[in-house]
C-alpha cells in the first residue's frame, strides 16, 4: 500500500508543470516594490533629522560682544577672533569681514581693477550675487558653458571666450564641490587674468588637499542663513596676494583706509562692513565648521556609493584629491532611460518619503529678463549704450548648462542625518528608478 503523501506520475507532472509555467510568469509586485504613489508602502518613515545650528557657543559669544564699548568692526574684538579663525582655518592673511558673499564678490572685483567694458568670465548656473559686483563696475559678465557632471567652468569651456577685453574669470565652487583650480590657474596665469573663487557654497571644501579658496588671487565667502555656518547674513573676501589683500579693506570700507592718518577715500567703494554682532556670531560658528564639512562630505561620498550603477540617475563628480562638502546634492535623471518626467520622478519620490527638488534655478542668469533685455540700470546698459561691449545675451547659446538645468534634482544632503537615513534615501530612489526605467 502506497503512502498517502506520494503523487501519482500524472498529479507530478500536472504539479510540476505548473510550477513551471508559474516561474516565468512576472513576479507579483509586493507593498516594497509598489510605488508609495500607487498604495505601496514607502521607503522613508521619519521626517528628516532637524539641524540644531546654534546654541551655547554663539550665546557665549554674543554675551561677551554686549560687554563692549563698540560694535564698529574696525580693530574690535569679535571681528579679529573672527579673522583669525578664518586665517587659521584657510591659511589665507588678508582677510575683510563684510555683509554678505555679494559684498564679497563686489569686493574682490573691485580690487582686481575690473572697469568698464572690462570681461569676465564665470557661470551661468548660479545667484546672480556672483556677477552684481561685475555689473556694478560696469564690466560685462560672460558665461561659459559647463562640465556635465560637476555643472562648473572648467579651462575647456572658459578659454574659447578669452578675449582682449577679458580681465578676470570666476571660479564657482557649485554645492561644495571644487573646480578645476590648477587648470583655471594655469589658464588665468597663461592671459595674466585674475581667478577669483565663488566659495560661498564650499565652506570646508578642500582642493587637493588644501583649503578652498587657497588657489586663485581672491576668494569669496557667504555667511548667509542657508550655508554651511552662518550669522543671518554676512560674508568674507580674502587672499595671500600682495597684490590685492592689502586694498580689500579700502573697498569694503568707502574706499579709505583706516590705518592711515586722516582717514580719507582715495578710490570709489560702499560700505560693505560687517558689525560685531554679526562678526562675534560668526566666530563661534567656526568651532562647528570642520565637524559639519566632514560630516556633510561623508554622507555624500556614502549617497554616491549607495546610488552607483543605477540607471537613469547621475551623481556629482567629485576628485578623488577633493573634499566636496556638499551644501546640497546634485544628481541628474537622464529622460532617455526614465519612463516619466523629471516633475512626476520627483512626486513619486516624494510619496517614499524623500524630498527632491525639481530643478535648481528657474533659468539660467543670461536667460532672466533682466539679462534678455539688458535692462541693469533704470532699464539701460550705459556700457552697450557707449559702444564698450556688443554682448548680446538673447544670442548666448550653452547646450551642456541648458541639459543639465532640465535634468538635475537636488537632495537637502545636511549634517543631522545619519549614514541610516543616508541609505534610506538611496534606496527610496532606486524604488523610483525600478519603477520607471526603461
Amino acid at each position: 500500500m502506497k503512502p498517502e503523501s506520494s503523487l501519482s506520475r500524472r498529479q507530478f507532472i500536472a504539479t510540476t508543470g505548473a510550477a513551471l509555467v508559474a516561474s516565468q510568469l512576472p513576479a507579483a509586485e509586493s507593498d516594497l516594490d509598489k510605488l508609495a504613489l500607487e498604495g505601496g508602502e514607502k521607503i522613508i518613515k521619519r521626517p528628516p533629522p532637524k539641524r540644531v545650528r546654534w546654541g551655547e557657543p554663539e550665546r557665549a559669544q554674543l554675551d561677551a560682544t554686549l560687554a563692549q564699548d563698540t560694535l564698529l568692526y574696525w580693530k574690535a574684538p569679535q571681528t579679529t577672533l573672527l579673522a583669525k579663525r578664518f586665517s587659521d582655518h584657510t591659511g589665507l592673511k588678508h582677510v575683510m569681514t563684510c555683509s554678505s558673499g555679494t559684498a564679497a564678490l563686489h569686493i574682490a572685483v573691485a580690487t582686481a581693477g575690473i572697469g568698464p567694458g572690462d570681461e569676465v568670465i564665470t557661470t551661468p548656473f548660479t545667484d546672480i550675487g556672483t556677477v552684481i559686483g561685475v555689473l556694478f563696475q560696469q564690466a560685462v559678465p560672460v558665461f561659459a558653458d559647463l562640465e556635465p557632471h560637476t555643472y562648473a567652468v572648467s579651462a575647456r569651456t572658459v578659454e574659447p571666450l578669452i578675449t582682449p577685453k577679458t580681465k578676470a574669470i570666476i571660479a564657482v565652487h557649485l554645492g561644495g564641490n571644487p573646480s578645476q583650480l590648477a587648470e583655471l590657474k594655469a589658464l588665468a596665469d597663461k592671459h595674466k587674468l585674475i581667478l577669483i573663487e565663488d566659495c560661498a557654497q564650499a565652506w570646508g571644501a578642500k582642493y587637493q588637499g588644501a583649503s578652498i579658496g587657497t588657489v586663485g588671487h581672491m576668494a569669496c565667502f557667504s555667511l548667509q542663513q542657508s550655508k554651511h555656518i552662518t550669522c543671518g547674513d554676512g560674508g568674507i573676501v580674502a587672499s595671500n596676494d600682495e597684490r590685492f589683500g592689502p586694498l580689500l579693506h579700502r573697498f569694503g570700507d568707502k574706499g579709505s583706509d583706516r590705518a592711515q592718518p586722516g582717514y580719507r577715500p582715495e578710490r570709489l567703494a560702499t560700505n560693505y562692513r560687517m558689525n560685531e554682532l554679526s562678526a562675534g556670531f560668526a566666530a563661534a560658528q567656526f568651532t562647528r565648521l570642520e565637524e559639519i564639512a566632514a560630516k556633510r562630505s561623508a554622507l555624500g561620498e556614502l549617497l554616491t556609493r549607495e546610488l552607483a550603477g543605477v540607471a537613469g540617475v547621475s551623481c556629482p563628480q567629485v576628485s578623488e584629491k577633493n573634499r566636496c562638502t556638499y551644501w546640497h546634492y546634485m544628481m541628474r535623471l537622464w529622460p532617455d532611460k526614465l519612463r516619466c518626467t523629471r516633475t512626476e520622478f520627483v512626486k513619486a519620490a516624494a510619496a517614499e518619503g524623500l524630498g527632491l527638488s525639481d530643478g535648481y534655478i528657474p533659468q539660467m542668469l543670461h536667460q532672466s529678463p533682466m539679462f534678455s533685455q539688458h535692462a541693469f540700470f533704470a532699464g539701460r546698459w550705459p556700457v552697450k549704450e557707449m559702444g564698450l561691449t556688443t554682448m548680446d545675451y538673447t544670442k548666448v547659446k550653452l547646450p551642456e548648462a541648458e541639459a543639465i538645468l532640465k535634468t538635475c534634482s537636488n537632495f537637502s544632503l545636511n549634517e543631522a542625518m545619519d549614514e541610516d537615513y543616508i541609505r534610506s534615501a538611496a534606496a527610496a530612489i532606486r524604488k523610483v528608478v525600478k519603477h520607471f526605467v526603461k
